[in-house]
């Protein structure tokens, strides 16, 4: 393979050159918590982590990728104290628990279709892991990393002396300095694996457990989802910088304790969007959506356009003045595409490697996209190459940076809902579809679903990769009904 990828990991602190563990890349990233809509801070990550996505699958690996859905268990405080944000969420809006996280699920996944973010292959959810976490639990308790108080069952940082390190945490000064209220905790750091409900009411969500009922605290839950999906190590898991201190300290403690094995190779994260009054929180209630960006005129492509001006790991400053500004670059560059490029025949150019060596350095450079789009913008303007040497050339760079850039705004979308053999398949292309190109993504769409059904993964990895090669994106929607989209 001619490129080298080279990642900022944060456990070490550095760029290191890629390097898988086996034929298939596992990656996890840490989803959402549905009790909300996304913010578009919270959205910039999971664009990174789909930059990081595409490129591996541009340099020819095969990608297990999972995300998470937090559909309980995530209190208020990194303290282990306040309510569950889910029972919140429901108390808000006089919804039941359930409602609540299976709307904003539905939310969020529209806002990453929009984004033209490529769906995992696996969207785990925390309620139906129950199981798998309690096991975590017992293993740890087993092993004597754990403690029980009055309202649940405790990790005991204490016993795990490697805690510190990934985080590079003062431990000393946060007990000295700390203004937690510590409860029954031992230590400041020390974190629930398993709450339990409250003797004086009764929660929307609880399970039975060996300690009593109650829930899972929120670290475990990643824990124990990434390792029943992927092998151990992963190769990579990702998440925002505000992971860093404490939910994935957390999660490499309890895994690696119940495990004794390495937990992830490389960690990754993104920066924060900032905002006048500091970066943007859901918590706070004061947030924006990419809904509130589209009312203003901006465009999700737009805003994905916006956050590749800086670097993911580095602070992006939002303004409506910036996010408009990508907007009209976005504009331009489709404007040259499209007076530049011309689609050659099936059989027809290829682009030499050393026309894409630049923008391939930029996104192999730990992703550095504000230098790869200047490598765009050079390629349609390189003289010494033809219209349908750039569209090539095009089409290469678009599977990584993801903006659309072939497809022409003013040609509708042609939609087609086929049902065959139990397969519900709605069809979403900009140009007709011959029958037999039907059949054919209908039939590998049942292989993939009995592969699926069966639990194996690296079978239906694969029909999606092939397409993938079709130039057929897949997309899981409720209902059992499969949304492919074709050439755009």
């Amino acid at each position: 393979m001619e490129n080298k990828l080279y990642l900022y990991n944060t456990a070490t602190r550095q760029k290191e050159l890629f390097v898988p563990q086996r034929d298939v890349v596992g990656m996890y990233c840490c989803g959402p918590t549905v009790y909300n809509f996304a913010h578009i801070g919270n959205l910039r990550t999971y664009i990174f982590q789909d930059v990081l996505k595409r490129t591996l699958l541009a340099l020819g690996y095969k990608v297990k990728h999972v995300v998470n859905i937090t559909d309980v268990g995530h209190l208020t405080s990194d303290a282990d104290s306040g309510d569950d944000k889910m029972e919140k969420g429901a108390d808000r809006e006089g919804k039941t628990v359930w409602q609540i996280a299976d709307f904003y699920t539905q939310a969020f996944k529209k806002n990453l279709k929009e984004l033209n973010v490529l769906d995992p292959d696996v969207w785990p959810k925390a309620t139906d892991h129950i199981s798998e976490m309690i096991s975590m639990v017992k293993t740890l308790q087993e092993k004597g990393f754990t403690y029980t108080t009055s309202d649940g069952v405790y990790f005991d940082t204490s016993k795990f002396p490697e805690y510190a390190t990934f985080a590079k945490l003062d431990v000393e000064n946060l007990q000295a300095g700390s203004r937690v209220e510590m409860g029954e905790k031992r230590s400041v750091t020390d974190f629930a694996l398993w709450k339990f409900s409250p003797k004086n009411a009764k929660r929307q969500m609880e399970w039975e457990s060996p300690w009593g009922v109650g829930f899972p605290g929120w670290h475990i839950e990643c824990s124990a989802m990434s390792l029943k999906y992927l092998r151990q190590p992963l190769d990579i898991h990702c998440g925002g910088m505000d992971h860093v201190r404490v939910h994935h300290t957390n999660e490499i403690a309890q895994a690696e304790a119940a495990t004794g094995a390495s937990f992830s190779n490389y960690w990754l994260h993104g920066e924060f969007l900032i905002v006048d009054k500091g970066k943007m929180a859901k918590s706070s209630g004061e947030f924006l959506t990419l809904e509130a960006l589209v009312k203003e005129g901006v465009s999700p492509i737009a805003y994905r356009m916006f956050c590749f001006s800086a670097h993911y790991r580095s602070p992006l400053m939002f303004s409506w003045e910036g996010v408009r500004a990508s907007a009209t670059g976005l504009a331009n560059l489709k404007k040259l595409v499209a007076s530049e490029t011309k689609r050659p025949s099936p059989d027809g150019v290829k682009v030499p490697s050393e026309k894409l060596a630049p923008f391939f350095q930029a996104v192999c450079d730990d992703m550095n996209m504000p230098v790869a789009l200047s490598c765009v913008w050079g390629l349609l303007k390189d003289t010494a190459m033809g219209r349908e040497e750039k569209f090539r050339a095009i089409e290469v760079v678009d599977s990584i940076v993801g903006l659309n850039l072939l497809q022409n705004d003013n040609s509708p979308e042609i939609v087609l809902e086929v049902e065959d053999a139990g397969i519900k398949v709605k069809l979403v292309s900009v140009e007709t579809i011959d029958k037999s190109a039907i059949d054919s993504i209908v039939g590998l769409l049942s292989k993939r679903q009995i592969a699926k059904k069966n639990k194996d993964y690296l079978t239906a990895d694969a029909i999606r990769s092939q397409l993938k090669e079709m130039k057929v994106e897949v997309n899981d929607l409720p209902g059992g009904i499969h949304e492919c989209r074709v050439g755009i």
